[in-house]
């Protein structure tokens, strides 16, 4: 159990990378919006709909959508997403803006949330070639918690049995064969974006790799972050809410 000062420390970085991300899309053109992204077929407005769904319920809240899909995360992330997504691209991102500094969330996995903003952020920055990224203070914490256990990807269960090292931060977690690599690409690797993989090396790099390719084929990886994740994905269209993919 983290203390108050943590937890607070860490809603302060959640807040910190919102705040970056949502400046980094208040200049995108329309066909940058529509952009794909790491999270399969979801393409840019969708992800940043989705973050801002993920900002706005409560464990209650949470709850009662989940009670209302009768306890089908395709369907209560589908709903989701579709209340949060716009009529305009301008309109979506303004309601992110609206939720920069909401510390609502499902549990008390604050770093959980963290890794969400994170993740996604790079999802995003990573097709469009943004150059930012998110900073090491940020990415530390996150890199703690997917190592130490399966929460909504199954982080832990691909570094079984290996040892992460990160080349550009003091982070090291794990014990096992040696995967190497700057920490944001851990994190990525780690959380099933197979386009960050190529920055790891080491003795126990292959393995990661097929882990993470394994997962993906099994539809384990390269999905949302928060709780209540299915399996499948589907195409997404504005107009039909019900065929949102889960995959962001």
């Amino acid at each position: 159990m983290k203390s108050s000062s943590e937890m607070a420390t860490l809603w302060a970085l959640v807040h910190t990378e919102r705040a970056r991300l949502a400046e980094d899309l208040s200049s995108l053109s329309n066909e940058q919006w529509q952009h794909g992204t790491l999270c399969g077929q979801w393409n840019v407005e969708q992800v940043l709909a989705h973050l801002t769904a993920a900002a706005s319920l409560n464990q209650r809240q949470w709850l009662q959508s989940m009670v209302a899909a009768r306890f089908r995360p395709d369907v209560h992330n589908q709903r989701r997403l579709a209340e949060h997504l716009g009529r305009t691209p301008d309109q979506t991102l303004a309601r992110f803006r609206e939720v920069i500094d909401s510390t609502a969330a499902p549990s008390s996995h604050t770093a959980a949330y963290l890794g969400e903003v994170v993740v996604h952020a790079q999802d995003i920055r990573q097709p469009l070639g943004l150059p930012r990224t998110p900073d090491l203070e940020a990415l530390a914490p996150v890199a703690e918690f997917f190592a130490a256990r399966d929460f909504t990807v199954p982080s832990r269960s691909y570094t079984d049995g290996l040892q992460l090292r990160a080349t550009d931060a003091r982070f090291t977690a794990g014990y096992g064969l040696l995967v190497t690599g700057p920490i944001l690409a851990l994190v990525m690797s780690i959380a099933g974006r197979a386009a960050y993989l190529h920055q790891l090396t080491g003795p126990g790099a292959a393995l990661l790799r097929a882990r993470v390719q394994r997962g993906l084929g099994a539809g384990a990886g390269g999905g949302r972050l928060s709780p209540g994740r299915p399996s499948g994905k589907s195409e997404f269209h504005r107009s039909r809410p019900g065929g949102a993919p889960f995959v962001s």
